[in-house]
């Protein structure tokens, strides 16, 4: 059994702690901004890690790390991920998840069995656009259910986080979002970084001043009470 794309594993910031990361192939987004491309366009390229070898990693590294990022490309889509969540959790590793919020059923589920302490739910632009992040159209109700969802999430932490993409973030995408944010604790808003964009034509793109970033925070923060702007 292996996971599809699995990149093995490194460390990283995981809030306050140290962390494994671990990549799931596939997505069911093509966002031209992408920062992971090769997971999205072809996972059947990268290497899989075999699931019994992941495990066994991870049980030697757990004097070391204190939990683990799943994230991609898409991990709600791939069947494996609540087994391998159980098992994360015998190992009493804390686990954070990166998700576009487009599988509310299976978020959901997980939250239920309480197998994740933080989940980390990207916004891409204002909800009608999201057609254009993909060759087919977004069911974007399903991205309101997973924000309702996690609004009034009190078993595990949430993260909104938004990438200000210019062209697809812009003031009045923030009103958008902030609408739909109404009622959250926190927002973060993030610098767009160009370099690894999925879409050759984006690396051009030009990130937001320091002082554009201000002023999309000033707007968040008009819906959200606690923004964290990083990256400016």
């Amino acid at each position: 059994m292996a996971i599809k794309g699995f990149q093995g594993t490194s460390l990283v910031d995981y809030p306050g702690k140290m962390a494994a990361l671990i990549f799931f192939g596939g997505c069911n987004l093509t966002c031209p901004f992408c920062h992971n491309p090769a997971l999205v366009i072809a996972p059947q390229e990268l290497p899989d890690m075999p699931y019994e070898l992941l495990l066994e990693e991870l049980e030697t590294r757990r004097g070391f790390i204190d939990g683990v990022v799943i994230t991609g490309g898409e991990p709600t889509l791939a069947k494996e991920l609540p087994d391998l969540l159980r098992q994360l959790r015998r190992l009493n590793l804390q686990i954070k998840l990166d998700t576009n919020g487009l599988l509310p059923d299976t978020l959901s589920e997980l939250i239920n069995e309480k197998l994740l302490d933080l989940v980390a739910l990207d916004l891409k632009t204002a909800p009608h656009r999201y057609n254009e992040l993909h060759s087919t159209p977004i069911a974007t109700d399903l991205l309101k259910q997973s924000i309702a969802l996690l609004k009034g999430q009190k078993s595990c932490q949430v993260e909104f986080r938004t990438t200000c993409v210019p062209g697809l973030i812009g003031e009045k995408e923030i009103h958008l979002l902030g609408t739909s944010l109404s009622g959250a604790k926190e927002w973060s808003l993030q610098q767009y970084a160009p370099g690894h964009a999925l879409d050759p034509a984006w690396k051009e793109l030009r990130p937001y001043s320091s002082a554009d970033l201000y002023q999309l925070a000033r707007i968040a923060g008009t819906y959200v009470p606690t923004i964290h702007w990083r990256g400016r």
